[in-house]
């Protein structure tokens, strides 16, 4: 950078020397014209090369902080300046972090669920501005098909020059802003039979968590209840919106399990699949009147235990960052945590991997009489003959499995069904 500012400074006394010496020697109107001409140019060069673009006030804000995966935000740099110093132009370019150089089409992006590299890019913004004497100045554009993770934008840059091209000057600024963005929710929809509560009480449908007879007190409202379980005695008498909180039935603890350690082979597609079929699964649980358990097991082991709201937020920021981690396999990850799995009645994994050592896992989970369900994700075209012969096997043994491809995956609403 220095440089180039001596480089320039040298070339441009030099030219000023020539034409003075061409005046002084040659003398007459045309020579003193010619030197008197360029006299404003140079001075302009010369303020140019010292004027601190670096002084600008560069700020970023987004439309919004929090946002679902495939959604897009509007981000507006503003620039400020005190010296209204005439440039003829500015090249504003946003520098991206790494965690956006990829694509979420949402559903869309399970077409090519087989090369998961389909997702990379390479996200670049550029933009021309013609400032002149202007003191303020602001250009908008759209940050679209967000991928799932927290980013930070951080960088800046600004380039200027004479309409030579004899200076350039740039800078990057430092201005940094937050986004936040969810898992995409899908539509789910889990369909099983029938089964007999664990202490011999009457049949209910699985997803049918609540006693919704016997009220054991009031609460308030929260996002997803139902309209039917307001109290409006309570809601009067207290100016606030009031529901009946019920006795929750014992057969209804449920723990879903995501798969986040990392193996050779991994489909970062059909990962993605088991984060937002998480989210979702705890949205289609809360909505039918009860809260499940989260435990996601790679590198690190994160649990979440089934409370009330606030605790969702908690997994759905969880779920926004989590990324395959660690070298160890997920079965023996998961042997290690059994005895976090005593209480709950029905366990549902996730996975992007079924080999034989998960395989007895699973058995050894269905013997100690746990309800097991596993979703396992995979391309369609990456599903080997072992794949098809484990979920063979774990299905002859009553072990619920689905199986979901590109083709369910690219649905509007994913059916899940259970035996």
């Amino acid at each position: 950078m220095k440089f180039r500012f001596i480089r320039n400074f040298i070339f441009i006394i030099l030219l000023f020397l020539v034409l003075f010496s061409f005046a002084m020697f040659q003398g007459g109107f045309t020579s003193w014209f010619l030197f008197f001409s360029f006299l404003p140019i140079f001075l302009y060069q010369i303020a140019l090369m010292f004027y601190p673009i670096k002084m600008w006030k560069v700020t970023r804000e987004l439309s919004k902080q929090m946002i679902e995966a495939g959604d897009q935000v509007i981000v507006k740099i503003s620039i400020r300046r005190k010296v209204p110093f005439p440039l003829y132009y500015c090249i504003f370019e946003e520098i991206f972090p790494e965690t956006l150089n990829k694509l979420d089409l949402r559903q869309d992006k399970y077409k090519q669920m087989n090369n998961p590299n389909s997702i990379n890019t390479v996200r670049q913004k550029k933009k021309i501005l013609f400032p002149w004497f202007k003191r303020e100045f602001t250009f908008t554009y759209p940050l679209t098909h967000l991928p799932r993770g927290e980013h930070v934008l951080s960088e800046v840059r600004i380039r200027t020059g004479d309409v030579f091209g004899l200076i350039k000057k740039d800078h990057t600024f430092q201005t940094v802003s937050h986004l936040t963005v969810f898992p995409y929710q899908r539509k789910l929809r889990m369909d099983e039979q029938a089964r007999n509560l664990e202490q011999g009480v009457t049949s209910s449908q699985a997803l049918n968590f609540k006693n919704t007879n016997v009220a054991s007190g009031i609460r308030e409202y929260m996002p997803g209840d139902r309209f039917s379980w307001i109290d409006w005695k309570q809601t009067a008498r207290k100016n606030e919106v009031m529901t009946k909180e019920f006795e929750q039935e014992k057969s209804t603890d449920t723990l879903l399990i995501l798969d986040s350690s990392y193996y050779p082979g991994f489909n970062e597609l059909a990962f993605e699949a088991t984060v937002e079929l998480s989210l979702s699964f705890i949205d289609l649980f809360r909505k039918n009147g009860t809260y499940a358990s989260l435990l996601t097991i790679g590198e690190e082991t994160n649990f979440f235990p089934a409370k009330r709201f606030v605790q969702r937020e908690a997994m759905e920021r969880h779920l926004a960052t989590v990324h395959p981690t660690g070298n160890k396999a997920f079965s023996l990850l998961l042997k290690e945590e059994f005895m976090r799995l005593n209480s709950q009645h029905l366990i549902i994994i996730l996975t992007t991997n079924l080999d034989e050592s998960l395989q007895e896992t699973i058995k050894q989970l269905k013997m100690r009489k746990k309800r097991v369900h596993l979703i396992y994700i995979q391309a369609k075209q990456d599903l080997t003959p072992a794949d098809q012969a484990n979920i063979k096997h774990l299905t002859h043994i009553n072990i619920a499995v689905s199986l979901l491809t590109e083709e369910q995956l690219t649905k509007d609403r994913i059916e899940v069904k259970s035996r």
